[in-house]
């Protein structure tokens, strides 16, 4: 079998004694690699088994600066609109929100969301996928923050949060146009032929989930399920990666309903990976497991060997485990503790 066939038969849960691995690096990380490797791929060079890949985004015709007035200085801006101001610290910013003071749906109406067809560049994505797959790699397709945090991103976390309670309707509205667009993206890498649709967005904090589990239901849910349902009415047979951090025990049962076959992160800290295995791992695999608030940053590098092995142990048991840090990992993780990790993941990947 080929490292595709290997990988595939695993998250299925059609085989164990392989567990794929992968692992985020942030800026002053990347730096560390280059200095100690010499090399700029990471990826690469690790031998990672997926390759993650997103559409280009066009850079657009729009003047956004209506939206930022009085809101500083050197905004730089998404495609979406979402305006950001560069942090003083690594790699973080201020976001700023350009659809914080709209009071009435017509506001909403005229604002230039994305257009599918022509402010991405598709034409270069299917051969793309090809060139991976025919590199024995798997190809993922990038669409986390799908519905939920592009909404509150241009519209403010607090105001969305009141929208949903006090002026559904602005929300709903909202929503609805981003689910249309995040459909026909789904339909457009499903066409393309990507192994994964990675999908998602953070609705949980690390006590439990940021609004109700029935409100998740109401506004959320049947939105996400579209955009699922939208990918499998091109390819039926494409896997559903779901993140959302934080605690996200409560709606689970739904994520598996709707389509989800991935789980992504897993967090330790707030959700027991043992638990949720034994709950749910016969209709769901796992990505994640390893914790980037303790293990990896704080552990030694024999806790850190220590753990991946009995996450291996015990997620991995059956397949159904992509093993791997719970987040990007930060500036304050031992580079020790990355070598720990992948000395255990290369006896269960040894490719």
């Amino acid at each position: 079998m080929t490292k595709r066939d290997i990988f595939l038969k695993t998250i299925k849960r059609e085989m164990e004694g392989y567990v794929p691995f992968e692992f985020s690096l942030c800026p002053s990380l990347v730096n560390k690699f280059k200095q100690k490797t010499g090399r700029t791929d990471y990826v690469e060079y690790f031998n990672m088994p997926a390759r993650y890949i997103a559409v280009e985004a066009l850079p657009r015709k729009v003047d956004f600066s209506t939206y930022f007035k009085d809101k500083g200085s050197d905004i730089s801006v998404d495609h979406w609109g979402v305006g950001y101001i560069q942090g003083s610290l690594e790699h973080f910013n201020r976001m700023v929100h350009p659809m914080e003071d709209f009071e009435t749906i017509e506001e909403f109406k005229s604002f230039p969301y994305p257009n599918v067809e022509e402010d991405y560049n598709w034409d270069k994505l299917p051969s793309i996928v090809e060139s991976i797959k025919k590199s024995d790699l798997i190809a993922v397709a990038s669409m986390a923050i799908t519905i939920f945090e592009i909404a509150w991103y241009l519209r403010g976390m607090d105001q969305f949060m009141v929208d949903l309670m006090m002026q559904p309707e602005l929300a709903c509205y909202h929503m609805d146009r981003i689910t249309h667009i995040r459909c026909e993206c789904a339909r457009r890498y499903a066409r393309a032929g990507v192994d994964i649709l990675h999908v998602g967005d953070d609705v949980a904090t690390q006590r439990d989930m940021m609004m109700s589990p029935e409100m998740w239901r109401k506004f959320l849910k049947p939105r996400l399920k579209k955009v699922i349902d939208a990918a499998r009415e091109v390819n039926p047979d494409i896997l559903i990666d779901y993140h959302s951090d934080g605690n996200v025990e409560s709606i689970i049962p739904d994520l598996i309903e709707i389509g989800v076959d991935i789980l992504n992160p897993v967090q330790p800290e707030c959700m027991d990976p043992v638990k949720i295995k034994e709950l749910y791992g016969d209709k769901l695999s796992f990505r994640g497991t390893i914790g980037t608030q303790t293990t990896m940053p704080f552990g030694s590098a024999e806790e850190v060997k220590r753990v991946c092995r009995e996450m291996i142990d015990k997620i991995g048991k059956g397949g159904g485990f992509i093993l791997a840090p719970t987040h990007v990992l930060e500036p304050e993780v031992p580079w020790e503790n990355i070598e720990a990790m992948l000395s255990v993941v290369n006896e269960y990947w040894p490719f």
